[in-house]
């Protein structure tokens, strides 16, 4: 909805902010933004207010996924307009509404013409020819500085020591867009790399890693405060020495990351986390690939090929490489199992946003931020989606 044209009033017979729920909402939309939310009766609607109901239905802030590789077929490290046009395309469809796109460990040549291009598609996609969409939010930096031993399925001959020369690099090809650095804490040069992330206004994730309990709170002591896709990649808890998993889980100060699939994460270990950490540091993600919103095929993570089966991303070995899920189905997973419908939200919208500090912008309804809307039916399913302002459908 561009700006110019009448306010759009909203309204559900529910919505979750997700922090509170209004019943007999209204959420008036001003052009990308929103102006107001309340019960009906309480917000004053502007003369010439064009307005809708949404019913049956309950709308909720539009999905954050801050950890995503691909979607559509397409892959962030495709280095093309066309490919993140396809991936904020598809995601729009499962109510992600914006993203932080995350490379994989590559050559440094090979991951600064990537990092380029977002920074590029960054800048220039609101223009009016690119269309309504989901929005990328910067670049989270998976790798190159993993550890060998957790590496996943990134190429080893491309995982480097932590170096802030190459992390330099990697920051003036992004002009401002970095958002995350994941790395192996226990890595020589670590701890100063961490310093150097923290200047330049990064969040720095640990993941990736096989870090001893001492290594990972020497991390967090400088600076760390997040965790990716907590359990996967990391040295297993073990009850004399907790590794980096009993500091991330004992930690109040780091957020972890979920990916909540089924697949990934036992459900099991998934109420531990919840246990250990509470919905307010529980953030869920995706870690999707270019499969996802495909069929079972053969797509592409970063500069490898994987196979996808039974809706499951593998390499050629066998390794779990990153997944096809999408934040919707995430949080009917969450719920599931027993998750209150609202703390499920929250681990999807608000969380994410706040990691990276943009709460106040987006996952949240509220006077402000951007019209980022998702209403959900009665099974949870996706039935329409805006973003800024437009509806995708």
């Amino acid at each position: 909805m561009l700006r110019g044209n009448p306010m759009l009033a909203l309204h559900a017979h529910r919505a979750l902010t997700p922090l509170e729920e209004i019943r007999d909402a209204v959420v008036l939309v001003d052009g990308e933004r929103i102006a107001a939310v309340g019960m009906r009766g309480q917000i004053a609607l502007p003369r010439g207010t064009h307005e809708v109901t949404l019913s049956p239905g309950m709308l909720v802030p539009g999905f954050v996924d801050i950890h995503l590789h691909g979607a559509g077929g397409r892959d962030v490290m495709e280095s093309s307009a066309s490919s993140l046009d396809t991936i904020a395309a598809t995601l729009g469809r499962y109510g992600t509404t914006s993203f932080v796109a995350t490379t994989v460990t590559a050559s440094p040549e090979d991951t600064c013409r990537s990092i380029e291009e977002i920074a590029k598609r960054s800048e220039d996609q609101f223009s009016a020819a690119n269309g309504a969409k989901a929005e990328i939010l910067g670049i989270h930096f998976e790798g190159p500085f993993i550890s060998p031993a957790r590496r996943g399925v990134h190429p080893l001959e491309w995982i480097a020591t932590p170096s802030k020369q190459l992390l330099d690099r990697f920051l003036s090809c992004a002009r401002g867009n970095g958002r995350i650095l994941t790395l192996a804490p226990e890595l020589p040069g670590a701890i100063e790399l961490i310093h150097a992330a923290r200047r330049a206004g990064l969040v720095v994730s640990l993941g990736h890693t096989d870090a001893s309990f001492d290594d990972a709170i020497a991390a967090i002591h400088a600076g760390a405060r997040h965790s990716a896709h907590v359990f996967n990649a990391m040295r297993p808890f073990s009850h004399r020495e907790t590794g980096v998993l009993g500091a991330v889980l004992t930690s109040r100060e780091v957020t972890a990351e979920l990916i909540a699939d089924g697949v990934h994460v036992d459900d099991a270990a998934i109420r531990l986390l919840l246990a250990a950490k509470g919905v307010d540091k529980t953030v869920l993600v995706s870690d999707g690939t270019a499969a996802t919103g495909m069929p079972d095929g053969r797509y592409r993570l970063g500069m490898l090929e994987v196979i996808v089966s039974g809706g499951v991303c593998r390499n050629s070995e066998g390794k779990l490489a990153g997944s096809t899920l999408t934040l919707d189905r995430a949080v009917r997973h969450m719920v599931q199992l027993g998750v209150p419908l609202a703390d499920a939200l929250r681990m999807a919208t608000w969380n994410p946003a706040r990691v990276i500090g943009i709460e106040g912008r987006k996952g949240t309804l509220a006077a402000g931020a951007d019209a980022d809307l998702v209403l959900l039916d009665e099974q949870l399913g996706v039935a329409r989606v805006m973003a800024r302002g437009s509806w995708l459908f």
